[in-house]
């Protein structure tokens, strides 16, 4: 790894870990290990929930590096890599560089048993500091629950946790069936649950 500080360019330029993945805070470089299969699975079967109610208009990748552009260029950055992002399709043109943080509709993050400060507090205030408008803090632990958040006048206003079925029509009507995340054939959780509260292609975009 370099000895200094680096800007977002240079993190970018880093490429891929050969363990786990790395984020960029305040210019250091921050190794973190691998979620577990639980979580990456959750990550999957929440966007393919998505794939299927995303308007046209939008794209979604996961696991995806994410300029939050909260320092002026040529600074020592910061950069997350969020489990899912959706954001407008045109990003998709770009060649080279990271995903930036205006580009950004939602955000999301599945807590992991290491990761619960991180997700509830840390990012919370970053996302909240780099106006992404939607920060969505899904949690695995029994039952599984979602925490939307939403851009107000000073950092995010959050809804109260949802289980069961998590329903809106902001930032585009979705409805995700939050048991179905944990895999398997869980029809009981879904038959006793509570219910709360265009196509499009799977895209990854990394550096």
């Amino acid at each position: 790894m370099p000895g200094h500080l680096l800007t977002i360019d240079e993190y970018a330029a880093l490429g891929e870990t050969g363990f786990g993945f790395t984020e960029l805070t305040e210019g250091r470089v921050v190794t973190c290990p691998g979620s577990g299969r639980a979580h990456d699975m959750a990550a999957c079967l929440l966007a393919g929930q998505l794939e299927r109610q995303l308007p046209p208009g939008l794209a979604f990748a996961v696991a995806t590096d994410l300029d939050l552009c909260l320092v002026p260029t040529g600074e020592p950055g910061f950069s997350r890599r969020p489990d899912l992002l959706v954001f407008g399709r045109g990003a998709l043109a770009k060649t080279g560089g990271l995903l930036r943080a205006d580009e950004v509709l939602v955000v999301a993050e599945i807590v992991s048993p290491g990761s619960k400060r991180t997700d509830y507090r840390v990012k919370h205030a970053e996302y909240a500091d780099a106006g992404i408008p939607h920060y969505w803090i899904v949690d695995l632990a029994g039952p599984v629950s979602l925490v939307a958040c939403r851009a107000g006048a000073t950092g995010y206003r959050d809804a109260p946790a949802v289980t069961g079925t998590f329903t809106t029509d902001v930032p585009f009507p979705v409805e995700i069936d939050l048991a179905a995340l944990l895999g398997g054939d869980d029809r009981t959780a879904r038959r006793n649950r509570p219910v709360t509260g265009v196509p499009s292609e799977t895209q990854r975009v990394s550096r």
